[in-house]
Parts: C-alpha cells; structure tokens; sequence
C-alpha cells in the first residue's frame, strides 16, 4: 500500500502571520473568511509571501455497480459520455477551468467503457466500474490500495512540474449513493440523514435509495478497518481522489475540495490520516442532502454556499479566484506604517 506521510502543520510562523495579516490597512478581521484562508495557506507554505503556483484539476471518473439497484434517474451510460464531453471542453468544469487558467485533466479510474487515447485523459482504469455494494465488496481491498496509489501518482506528477494546489471533481453515476454510504459507515449517521435526490430523484427514489444504502451496511456491518470500509462502500474515483488528497498533504500542497462527493473522499482520507484536514480549503455547501452534514463531522467550514450541485469540480472552480485573492492580500497590500495610515 502507498504510504503517506503526512506532518501537522508547525506554528513556528503564526504569530508573524497572524501579525502580517492584522497590520494590512484595515480594520482586524475586516476581509473576513479570506483572512483565514490566507492564514491557512501561509501555515501550509510555511511562509509570509505564499504563492498559487500552476492550479491543477483533476476530474475522476468511475462507475458503479449499485446502480444496478435503480438508485439514479440516469442510466450508466452518461459516465461515459460526460467524459467525451469534459475531453472535448464542453462541460461547466472545462468553461470555468478555462475562465480561471487552471490546467485540467481527466482521470479514467474506472469507466465501463474503452476510451481511444487523449491528451487530456489519464488511463487509470483498475475495472470497468464497481461491484454492486448492496450485495457484495465494491472492490477488493488490494483495488482500494491501487487507487489510493493511483491518486498519488496523479498529484506526484503534477507536483514534480511545480504545482502546489489542486483540486478535484468527479463523474460517475451512482456515485451519491456510494458517498452516503461512506457518510453512513465512517460517521455513523443513519441513512435517511445521509440521501438526497443526486441527479434527480423523485421523493420515493429518495426512500428506495435510503433502503439499498441500508442494506449495503447491512452487508457490511462486521466491517471496521477504515481500509476495508473503504473498499467495500467507496467508488474507484472517490477512493482515487482520496489518493491524491493525502499525497498533496504530503507534499505540502493547497488542496481544494469540491462538493459532496469530492467531500466523501476527504472523509475517507481523513480516516486514514486525520491531520489532512489542514492542507484542505472546502470551497462551497452543496446543494445536496447531507453535504453540510458532513462538513460539520469533518468540522471544516465552506467558503461558498451557491447551491451548486454538479460536482465535476465546478465548486473548487468557481472558489479558486477567491483563493487567489486571499493570497494577493498578503502580498501587495500595504500595512499602516508602509501607507503612512494611522492606526488610531
């Protein structure tokens, strides 16, 4: 299994960067939320003037086998053809990528479908899509341990070419119930608190995708090493995202976390290595049942709430300005003594 090394972030730095920030020529605590994320990212950087170097996306896509059991209005088949659509810059995350100049990948981690080679698309594929977790392991533990290692492999490349944040989004169907699976499991939470409507469903959709999740943990229920929870209710995307969310920690990296199902893989992380939580920025509350749910377990507050719902990374996306922003402040604005300004 990759193995992750992953420090807590030191605080050597913070009383000159909380100094840094409070001395800008504003009141203390005047920009608000992007204080604390310029905080953030200085403690991460460990510096005084840090840097967004060469934003990095990466769209993992997957199928699932429970969707055999009717848990989405949608058929399989959209995996697929959303990935044409991401490779040929046709989907909100290409426009937003494009809007923002962050590099954008496609990741195949298991698609059931053969895609011609393309620039723009990793090959990844470890099956074509999941088992059905209502009856059986999603995967095998030594698959969950290949995508973890696939997801570093992903952040290691684009780190040895000098980005330092990433962010992540998804495709898949049926990859809401495999999150409320990991919610249910790793937190406890009951199954008619973790399922929302996903791509659409209907409030009876809603009820029969509560009892397929029930029954899934049913199936699981002697299951209690994170690894092997992991397996058995997580989707070749999330748990490939999961990857990279604990190299980029390991690599020091600023790492923007999408919505509700980019969210699953940063919980099934953090079961792994609690301390990855510091090196995350949660970008926007999406708009699906149980996402604030979530947020609140992992104990991280988003910085939107659009009531955004797509995935495929479009949240991270649309947050990355912000995020920029927050860096530039500390970097070109003048404090009180540079400016002349009195602050009394």
């Amino acid at each position: 299994m990759q193995e992750f090394i992953i420090e807590p972030l030191a605080t050597d730095l913070d009383d000159a960067i909380a100094q840094k920030i409070d001395l800008k020529t504003k009141p203390q605590g005047a920009l608000g939320r992007l204080e604390k994320v310029a905080s953030q990212i200085c403690r991460i950087q460990q510096t005084l003037e840090p840097q967004l170097k060469l934003p990095s996306f990466f769209v993992c896509a997957a199928d699932h086998g429970v969707v055999a059991e009717g848990v989405s209005p949608y058929p399989q088949d959209v995996t697929w053809q959303m990935v044409y659509n991401f490779l040929s810059g046709g989907a909100a995350i290409n426009v937003f990528a494009r809007q923002h100049g962050i590099a954008l990948k496609v990741v195949d981690c298991g698609v059931k479908h053969d895609f011609a080679p393309h620039s723009d698309l990793i090959a990844m594929k470890i099956d074509y899509g999941t088992k059905n977790m209502a009856t059986d392991p999603a995967m095998s533990v030594e698959q969950c341990k290949q995508a973890l290692g696939n997801g570093a492999k992903l952040v290691d490349g684009v780190h040895a070419s000098g980005s330092n944040v990433i962010g992540l989004g998804e495709m898949g169907i049926g990859n809401t119930t495999a999150a409320s699976a990991l919610l249910c499991k790793l937190a406890e939470v009951d199954p008619a608190k973790a399922t929302g409507a996903g791509t659409g469903l209907s409030l009876d959709g809603i009820l029969h995708k509560q009892q397929v999740i029930a029954r899934a943990l049913d199936t699981h229920l002697h299951l209690t090493s994170p690894i092997e929870i992991l397996a058995a209710l997580g989707g070749f995307e999330i748990i490939t995202m999961a990857g990279a969310i604990l190299q980029a920690a390991h690599h020091r990296m600023v790492v923007l976390i999408d919505g509700f199902i980019a969210t699953s893989a940063l919980l099934a992380a953090h079961a792994l290595h609690p301390d990855v939580l510091d090196y995350c920025i949660s970008c926007h509350q999406s708009n699906e049942n149980a996402h604030r749910l979530m947020l609140e377990i992992l104990g991280v507050e988003p910085l939107m709430k659009l009531d955004m719902r797509l995935g495929e990374g479009t949240g991270a996306a649309v947050a990355y300005p912000l995020i920029l922003s927050a860096v530039n402040f500390v970097n070109e604005m003048s404090s009180f003594e540079g400016a002349g300004v009195s602050q009394q």
